[in-house]
């Protein structure tokens, strides 16, 4: 069965950076696109940022580009999120997601983790 496991949230200080991983298993890896989406109470889960099966092209939603990038080690079967000048605004979980790409749109597909939680305040 697919599993999506994702780490490396904490309590960081605005201004501060955070790394979150998620491991992936039950899948051939590099078949797929993969995502990582967060949400907020009372907000509706947001794709954040996307990637390629080869990591060859990323996408970013406004509200994170130039201060996250997502990356991925496919002879490790994980996805990454490198989180840089983080801001309370960020502060929500973080989950990934194993899609692909329609007419240049990022697919989720149907399995989610657990997530991590990321707060950022003073």
């Amino acid at each position: 069965q697919v599993q999506l496991v994702e780490s490396g949230g904490g309590l960081v200080q605005p201004g501060g950076s955070l790394r979150l991983s998620c491991a992936a298993s039950g899948i051939i890896f590099n078949f797929y696109a993969m995502g990582w989406y967060r949400q907020a109470p009372g907000n509706q889960r947001e794709l954040v940022a996307s990637i390629t099966s080869s990591g060859g092209r990323t996408n970013y939603a406004d509200s994170v580009k130039g201060r996250f990038t997502i990356s991925r080690d496919n002879a490790k079967n994980t996805l990454y999120l490198q989180m840089s000048n983080l801001k309370p605004a960020d502060t929500a979980v973080y989950y990934c997601n194993a899609g692909d790409y329609r007419r240049g749109n990022y697919q989720s597909g149907d399995s989610w983790g657990q997530g991590t939680q990321v707060t950022i305040s003073s």
